[in-house]
């Protein structure tokens, strides 16, 4: 069963607030089956990551890191040119001291 986009984006600012993160969505995508981008600050290191979903040949959905860069500037141009390209994509962004991203899927490593 797949959880529409509208509540897994719940659940996922939802698993950080109980964590003591901040979390909101900062752009609103198709409620049934928009893609998501996460995006993960660190304010007191000065850095971001930016979180795409994806799908394996297996079907399995994980995520990756789409833009190498861990500066906030260049992962806002990367979000500005995706949502060009789909429009009926979310953005939540995940302010966390931990930089933890509350991700319960699989993320894949650099």
């Amino acid at each position: 069963m797949h959880l529409s986009t509208d509540i897994w984006v719940s659940a996922l600012i939802r698993r950080a607030e109980l964590a003591g993160a901040f979390a909101m969505v900062i752009r609103k995508g198709d409620a049934g089956a928009g893609a998501v981008l996460v995006k993960v600050l660190n304010r007191p290191n000065g850095t971001a990551r930016l979180y795409a979903e994806a799908t394996r040949l297996d079907g399995e959905r994980v995520w990756m890191q789409p833009a190498r860069s861990d500066q906030e500037p260049d992962l806002d141009a990367y979000i500005e040119r995706a949502a060009r390209v789909d429009p009926d994509v979310w953005v939540v962004e995940i302010d966390d001291r931990q930089a933890r991203h509350f991700l319960t899927e699989p993320v894949e490593k650099d």
